[in-house]
């Protein structure tokens, strides 16, 4: 049996597009420190691709963490988290969960290189740049901690500014 935070297929890939765009913004910040590493780049890309059906999920599964693997490319905090946003958004194609992970990587990234409002600004981007189609789909996830078996679980994601973000977008999509 699938994970809930699976999603179906049709559902990861509207979700993709969206987690791609959240992890695009804040690109530069990975880029400014490893401008040779295009593996962020490219999964973001990818990303895309799977969205639009021109990439199969098997496929993608194999390679989702070649994008989070170029964190190790990084210098700072916030070029590590824009890199794992990247690496997130790579891996939807294997969980749709991926794309809160995709999501809250980037609005740490953005809080890392402006602790003043960068995280606070990117949520609100996030929100309002997820369409009634995206915002359904992520509505099938299960809350943050209460499914083990994904991304959600008890991990990384749900533990500090991950968890906050996640949290945050969560309320919001229930909100609507």
């Amino acid at each position: 049996m699938l994970s809930p935070q699976s999603l179906s297929e049709s559902d990861r890939r509207v979700v993709a597009a969206w987690a791609a765009d959240c992890a695009e913004r804040v690109l530069p910040l990975f880029e400014a420190e490893a401008p040779h590493d295009d593996r962020a780049r490219d999964g973001i890309r990818r990303a895309r691709a799977f969205a639009r059906g021109e990439l199969d999920a098997a496929g993608e599964i194999r390679r989702r963490f070649v994008a989070g693997r170029s964190s190790q490319s990084a210098t700072t905090p916030a070029g590590k988290a824009a890199a794992w946003a990247a690496g997130q958004a790579a891996g939807v194609a294997h969980m749709g969960a991926h794309a809160l992970g995709a999501a809250a990587f980037a609005a740490k990234a953005a809080g890392l290189a402006d602790p003043g409002r960068g995280g606070a600004v990117e949520l609100d981007w996030q929100i309002t740049h997820m369409d009634t189609a995206v915002k359904d789909a992520l509505s099938h996830l299960p809350l943050l901690g209460q499914d083990p078996s994904g991304p959600l679980g008890s991990g990384l994601l749900a533990s500090g500014v991950l968890g906050e973000n996640i949290r945050v977008l969560q309320t919001a999509i229930a909100a609507r």
